[in-house]
């Protein structure tokens, strides 16, 4: 209802401004007073002309309401301080709207126009070791953000780009070749072994990655410079393919790799395809970007200088006076013709946009209940869908790779996508450490000097890490404990406690995750995430519970509530100050469409977490204070439980846009 209100206040008042002083004002300013006493709705246009048309904005605004009219769902404006235009809402008809379900959402969805098809780049974890608490934040980021454009009615393309040929997979090929001596065959031979036994093989090259890790700096100096160059001997020969090196490294980062969608999988996060670098190598996907930033000047050949050799770009907002050697221009082929990080991203993401003339070889590789994740190959099978030639690109990659996305930002729009380039979102993050108290919870140990600190730092090079898994684990254990001192059961108890201890657990880390803005380091803490009070996942979920008892006690669905709701006159539960706190919570329920545009818009799903809290927090002081239940009075029963009822409906699906479940029971 917000977003629908706020669009036909902006559009009266433009109208006002057009007939009444010639003004045309693409842009209305609407904002939510900080309170309810101000109105719902206020417009501080009149600051922003009083210079144009030299009055005071008091004056301005006094003008401006006498001409507004009267407008269909508002019940009045006044003119309140300096010159604020504050409208107030027709209660009756906007709880009418508000118990219509989706109703201002579907509107939204209609005026939308074209279906926009954007990209989504997540997780993108190394397959080279077990995925930890830090790719928990960008693939919960990740998917959240999915879910809230496909509600705004997008199509979304999930992409989970694999680099299998960087360095990081060359150090584990590196501990099998070197520190155990395995050839192709043995280590065939080891991932059979491990999948009989059960045993992880993302956990097994975990602690192999942090033994390698170390074997660089243990011996003496020589041989650790002996022991650096087999690495980059190891990560050439992966690069180039055709060896048992690269062989070893298609086995070892496939494996790991399907743990990674299995780990993601329990936290309802799915792909549509995996563009691998391998493929973008071997397609030759950079020589045809290469001509098209020559051909432009994007690129240049540098003669002189610490560059000398290489072809080179200009940095974002760099000034260079005409002729001068610019030294801190961005290389992006190596003077020995080795192509940076930089490079190959620029030619992936012409391919992501649709203009690079090139495509790859599509394989199944996962199946989903309702869909096929695909992989990119060399030679792959038709038919297959079409991946690519989106309209806007989302790429959710921490913080620490702002300069790389710039880059290739500037090359798009060196090359003459401009809007492309426009559409190209770095959706960044910080990272995710623990606090003291959690790492020693987990058995690590923490020094004195650590105890001190707000967080500690994860390292998995150091083998000093939560794995994803791990933490899952730990969070539904916990939370099993908890749901067993609460619940009785039957027969099947089992079976839903342990279901109702996942949804919990599950719940408690995509909110913690996501409470928290992006450019904030998160401190993880098993105690925070999990308590049933405060600003927490299970605090929302148990909202939701208390919703669905009031219904399951009065033995009627919320369903039919508000089918009887349509009948009754509800303006005397909504005016005066006793319905203050219940037109608040109806208020809250009916900004659903203007909290999604606002995440889209910002790229912050922050907002939707702390909507959805806000939601909880309102429902439950109306549960506590109106005695819905024993209510006498049949109308304005049926009206509180039409409360109860919008309240449980706006919970639901917020929940479900955030990836959260609510359980039945808790």
């Amino acid at each position: 209802m917000y977003l629908e209100m706020q669009n036909r206040l902006a559009e009266h008042l433009r109208g006002v401004l057009r007939s009444k002083y010639d003004l045309e004002l693409q842009s209305i300013p609407i904002e939510i007073p900080p309170d309810l006493k101000f109105g719902e709705l206020s417009a501080p246009v009149a600051f922003e002309l009083a210079r144009k048309l030299r009055k005071e904005p008091k004056v301005i605004a006094q003008e401006i309401v006498a001409a507004l009219g009267s407008i269909d769902g508002f019940a009045g404006f006044e003119v309140a301080g300096a010159g604020y235009i504050n409208g107030r809402l027709d209660r009756t008809a906007g709880a009418r709207n508000t118990a219509l379900e989706s109703y201002f959402y579907i509107r939204l969805l209609e005026k939308s126009g074209p279906v926009q098809h954007s990209l989504v780049e997540h997780t993108s974890i190394n397959p080279n070791k077990a995925a930890h608490i830090g790719h928990l934040r960008n693939a919960i980021l990740g998917d959240t953000f999915v879910r809230l454009l496909r509600a705004a009615g997008q199509r979304v393309d999930v992409q989970n780009y694999i680099d299998n040929t960087g360095v990081q997979v060359a150090d584990v090929v590196v501990g099998f070749l070197y520190l155990e001596g395995r050839s192709v065959a043995q280590v065939r031979q080891l991932l059979d072994g491990l999948k009989r036994k059960g045993e992880r093989v993302d956990y097994y090259c975990w602690d192999l990655y942090a033994g390698t890790s170390q074997w660089y700096e243990q011996g003496s100096e020589d041989e650790n410079a002996a022991r650096k160059k087999l690495r980059y001997a190891t990560l050439h020969e992966i690069e180039h393919g055709g060896n048992e090196t690269a062989e070893i490294a298609e086995l070892i980062s496939t494996a790991v790799l399907k743990r990674h969608l299995e780990t993601m999988l329990r936290l309802d996060i799915e792909y549509d395809f995996l563009p691998r670098e391998s493929e973008i190598l071997r397609l030759k996907f950079w020589d045809a970007a290469f001509e098209q930033l020559k051909n432009t000047g994007v690129l240049y050949f540098e003669t002189e200088g610490k560059n000398k050799g290489c072809w080179v770009m200009r940095r974002p907002g760099a000034e260079v006076a005409e002729g001068a050697l610019d030294e801190d221009a961005k290389v992006i082929v190596r003077s020995n013709n080795t192509v940076t990080y930089v490079g190959k991203d620029i030619a992936y993401h012409l391919w992501k946009f649709g203009l690079l003339g090139k495509d790859f070889g599509y394989k199944p590789f996962f199946t989903y209940p309702d869909h096929e994740c695909w992989i990119s190959a060399e030679h792959g099978d038709e038919p297959h869908p079409h991946f690519g030639g989106a309209q806007a690109i989302y790429n959710v990659i921490d913080s620490r790779q702002s300069d790389p996305q710039a880059n290739v930002i500037q090359a798009l729009r060196g090359m003459g996508y401009t809007e492309q380039a426009d559409r190209y979102t770095h959706f960044s993050y910080e990272m995710v450490a623990l606090t003291p108290r959690c790492a020693v919870e987990l058995g690590y140990s923490v020094s004195d000097e650590d105890l001190a600190r707000p967080y500690i730092e994860v390292s998995g090079r150091k083998g000093f890490g939560v794995k994803a898994d791990d933490l899952i684990d730990k969070l539904i254990a916990a939370t099993r404990a908890e749901v067993d001192a609460r619940q009785t059961g039957g027969a099947d108890a089992e079976a839903g406690r342990q279901r109702i201890a996942e949804q919990i657990a599950i719940g408690a880390l995509r909110y913690f995750m996501l409470k928290f803005t992006r450019n904030s380091v998160i401190a993880f803490d098993f105690k925070d995430a999990l308590s049933f009070e405060g600003e927490t996942g299970p605090y929302i979920q148990y909202a939701v519970v208390r919703a669905r008892n009031i219904f399951r006690k009065a033995g009627i669905t919320p369903e039919a509530v508000l089918a009887e709701f349509k009948a009754i006159d509800p303006t005397a539960y909504l005016e005066g100050p006793a319905a203050e706190d219940i037109w608040v919570l109806w208020l809250r329920a009916a900004r659903r469409t203007l909290v999604l545009e606002q995440c889209i818009s910002t790229s912050e799903p922050a907002y939707l977490a702390k909507h959805a809290f806000q939601l909880a927090q309102e429902f439950n002081n109306f549960y506590h204070k109106h005695h819905i239940l024993t209510e006498e009075d049949p109308a304005r029963k049926t009206f509180l439980l039409a409360t109860a009822a919008v309240a449980l409906r706006e919970l639901v699906e917020v929940l479900s846009w955030l990836g959260i479940e609510s359980p039945e029971a808790m």
